[in-house]
């Protein structure tokens, strides 16, 4: 990227579509679930044992950064899921990937699984300044740009308020790393704060939830990475929600790494958020 040039001048979103495409006919092209459960016997950026699928699905999001770093001058360090960090010039702008949020539902044959990517000129989710999430199962395009609101199959997220039962609990509350250890160990603080529990199964799909209120909340019941969440947090808090990673002075101060660093958790007021943060996580 030139001196001349912006972050948000660079073409982002159709680099994004464009991959999404290829997703998708990665999937196509392996519909079933023996098809999507061969792994390639390596393990990713983050630890996890690579699908054949996540490899293929990396590789369509890479085609297209190399063609903006090629034809548009963009100059960034990619922070992908698979292949770690691979710098293209500028170690400044962070482009944070995970080709597949949701791999478990994906390789199953679930719905809830997405592509998501997201642009920062720093470090941390407050530095994020792009965000894209695909969401493969309603094919449903989620997006934001700082300070220009968020949208949903391009229309303006307008986000009704949460809803609560009689006693003051949020009515729908998602919730992500869903081992039952983990449940078991947070169940009396989710009795506290949630009326009924969702597990989607994918933590960018569950936050693009509280930016529409499809959920009143979520939260994570152990630590999650930054290519998880870096894209569908700036979607929430585009959309007029708010977002904290842990109990901290600074709630978006979790860095855009592969390793995990702190439990996110949303809501659509900091009330509800302040309640979500107490929810035990590991």
């Amino acid at each position: 990227m030139s001196a001349s040039t912006t972050l948000l001048e660079i073409d982002w979103l159709g680099a994004c579509r464009r991959a999404a495409a290829g997703l998708a006919e990665v999937l196509r092209e392996r519909p079933t679930s023996p098809e999507r459960v061969v792994e390639t016997g390596e393990r990713g950026g983050g630890g996890d044992r690579t699908l054949v699928i996540d490899s293929q699905a990396e590789d369509a999001v890479f085609v297209e950064l190399q063609r903006l770093y090629d034809e548009e001058g963009a100059r960034f360090t990619a922070v992908s899921e698979e292949r770690g960090v691979v710098g293209f010039g500028d170690p400044g702008v962070v482009v944070i990937v995970d080709p597949i949020d949701g791999s478990m539902n994906a390789k199953r044959g679930l719905p809830s699984h997405a592509l998501s990517i997201a642009v920062a000129d720093g470090p941390t989710m407050a530095d994020v300044a792009f965000a894209y999430v695909y969401d493969m199962g309603p094919s449903e395009e989620w997006r934001a740009a700082r300070g220009e609101g968020a949208f949903l199959n391009d229309a303006p997220i307008v986000a009704p308020p949460e809803r609560h039962d009689r006693a003051g609990r949020l009515e729908l509350v998602a919730i992500e790393s869903a081992d039952p250890r983990w449940v078991a160990a947070s169940s009396d603080e989710l009795q506290v704060v949630a009326h009924r529990l969702r597990a989607i199964g994918s933590i960018a799909i569950s936050l693009c939830a509280v930016a529409a209120t499809r959920v009143d909340g979520m939260v994570s019941l152990r630590r999650c990475r930054g290519v998880d969440a870096a894209a569908a947090q700036l979607i929430v808090r585009e959309a007029d929600g708010v977002v904290a990673f842990g109990q901290v002075d600074d709630p978006l101060a979790a860095p855009l790494s592969l390793e995990p660093f702190a439990p996110v958790a949303a809501a659509r007021s900091a009330e509800s958020l302040a309640r979500l943060v107490r929810v035990p996580a590991l």
